[in-house]
């Protein structure tokens, strides 16, 4: 599971208020080398919860130098699109969970799939 993936998750459990973000236990953790594309980079940081994004990469290990805030014009900073692509689209979850940071309820993530799957005793 990649972060961009995570900054997009919540949890829908009955009666779950507060359902994002969800906390990152990782018991396996890679980083692969994915072509930097500044354009869909530049397109999703508008998209994303940066605080959120921030947190799973320091959860990780894998914060390193990502900025805690936006940087003013980041379409055209390519140095810092490249940090947020690197946290984005390289570092991948391949095996942990995801806890609902309200109810405690773990998803399992098994080969970099998350399963948000819900009992029927949870809708």
């Amino acid at each position: 599971m990649k972060l961009l993936t995570h900054n997009m998750l919540t949890s829908h459990v009955k009666g779950v208020i507060k359902g994002f973000p969800l906390i990152i236990k990782a018991t396996e953790v890679k980083v692969n080398e994915v072509e930097f594309n500044p354009e869909f980079v530049s397109r999703m940081i508008p998209k994303l919860e940066w605080n959120a994004l921030v947190q799973a990469a320091e959860e990780l290990g894998q914060r390193q130098d990502l900025p805690g805030e936006l940087v003013p014009d980041f379409e055209k900073n390519e140095e810092f699109l490249k940090k947020v692509h690197r946290v984005l689209l390289e570092v991948e979850v391949i095996e942990g969970c995801l806890k609902c940071p309200e109810s405690g309820r773990e998803f399992p993530i098994c080969k970099g799939i998350p399963n948000m799957l819900l009992n029927e005793d949870e809708v």
